[in-house]
């Protein structure tokens, strides 16, 4: 194969070969030919009804007319240049406008460059070095956001990591006594979305508790909302948990796939951020705003999350009717909009892997074990294939795995 004579592996991220999402890998596509609204198209022409979104960028709708105009009219004028187009204030502006715990925007490129930012700012801030996770999570690439045994890691990397069971009242409580005054930050995604397994919401009123005690411990609370943000509440994932945090961060769904990340953070943060020396070759390129704004914009004129919370529960409520159908116990997690799916009748993954399989080689684009995303342009009748093409990969694995 070309790409695996020049790209290690062929194809790396969630695609490649550590992973695991893709398999058989025989049943998945791995390069596309184009996309378009919510279809995407492999080498071979095959159209697909597409629910990882680009892993997320896509909300709208690939290719979504509103904001290509508006990057394209920036592009005419300027994008990678010395000195940044006023662009980056408006979309600043925007964004504080826009969410709730927002006094300031950071704008960087990936997910992984604003959650680092946010640790980094909050041991700048506290003078402090311990960082609470909620285990199961995922915030990046970067070592800090990773294990001990991954390749590459090394013990200094995560020495101060701590890791805590999510909604778990007493063990968050138990680590902030023992680790009294050392604790910089608590970071965590709004909702446990992460990969291979369920995703679990928070329990009544957990947010809250962890809110409180970082308040009265003078520990920064991170939320990573590179994921779920914007397909939740345009407000940040937090607000709509009813809560606020310190420093939120945003990628993904920011400008519909133009390539932009966002760090927004109280104005108590803004010193500790300004005191850093961090940055990036193409940080500050005006086209990527000019997208942002569009995507904003338009997302607020829909009041976009509520629709995505609407065509995500249709979907979700046929998949649940449609494996039923077939007694297959398929459990739909998380907020409709960013779901999870999971085959529970068999705890290898396989009856759920062959399922999945036979959807991607009828043109519903799922993957094994990651949540999956509704995007704007998705119809209707999209659904109703989809609902469609599942109940028929239903039949054909119960023809193989008869009761």
């Amino acid at each position: 194969m070309r790409a695996c004579r020049v790209i290690p592996s062929g194809i790396y991220g969630h695609q490649g070969p550590a992973e695991g999402c893709y398999v058989p890998i025989e049943a998945f596509p791995l390069y596309s030919q184009k996309a378009e609204g919510t279809y995407l198209w492999d080498l071979d022409g095959n159209k697909f009804i597409d629910y990882m979104c680009a892993y997320g960028p896509n909300i709208l709708g690939y290719h979504d007319p509103d904001v290509d105009a508006a990057a394209a009219k920036q592009r005419a004028i300027s994008d990678c240049t010395t000195l940044p187009n006023t662009k980056m204030i408006d979309f600043a502006e925007l964004l504080v406008e826009t969410v709730a715990c927002a006094d300031w925007a950071f704008f960087a490129k990936n997910g992984n460059d604003v959650t680092t930012l946010a640790i980094m700012a909050a041991r700048a801030h506290t003078h402090r070095k311990k960082i609470v996770f909620f285990k199961g999570y995922y915030h990046g690439v970067s070592p800090w956001t990773q294990k001990i045994d991954y390749a590459g890691v090394i013990e200094e990397d995560v020495m101060h990591n701590i890791y805590v069971e999510w909604n778990n009242f007493t063990q968050l409580e138990e680590v902030f006594e023992k680790y009294k005054g050392e604790i910089a930050a608590v970071i965590g995604q709004p909702y446990m979305h992460g990969n291979f397994m369920d995703n679990i919401l928070p329990a009544e009123g957990f947010w809250q508790f962890v809110r409180k005690k970082c308040t009265e411990e003078g520990t920064v609370l991170v939320v990573d909302d590179v994921r779920a943000g914007f397909r939740l509440d345009l407000a940040g994932s937090d607000h709509y948990f009813g809560f606020e945090a310190d420093m939120i961060c945003f990628c993904k769904a920011l400008a519909n796939g133009y390539n932009v990340s966002a760090l927004c953070g109280k104005e108590f943060m803004k010193n500790a951020i300004s005191s850093m020396s961090y940055t990036g070759s193409y940080w500050m390129s005006a086209v990527p705003f000019a997208a942002g704004i569009a995507c904003i914009e338009k997302m607020k004129k829909l009041d976009l999350p509520k629709i995505l919370i609407e065509k995500g529960t249709k979907l979700k409520n046929g998949l649940e009717e449609a494996a039923k159908e077939f007694s297959f116990d398929l459990h739909v997690t998380g907020v409709p909009s960013l779901f999870y799916l999971r085959i529970a009748d068999d705890p290898s993954l396989k009856l759920h892997q062959e399922w999945i399989a036979e959807c991607v080689k009828r043109g519903v684009f799922f993957t094994n074990h990651h949540n999956h995303f509704i995007n704007y342009a998705l119809s209707d009748e999209d659904i109703a294939e989809t609902v469609e093409i599942a109940r028929e990969a239903f039949s054909v694995v119960r023809d193989r795995h008869p009761l």
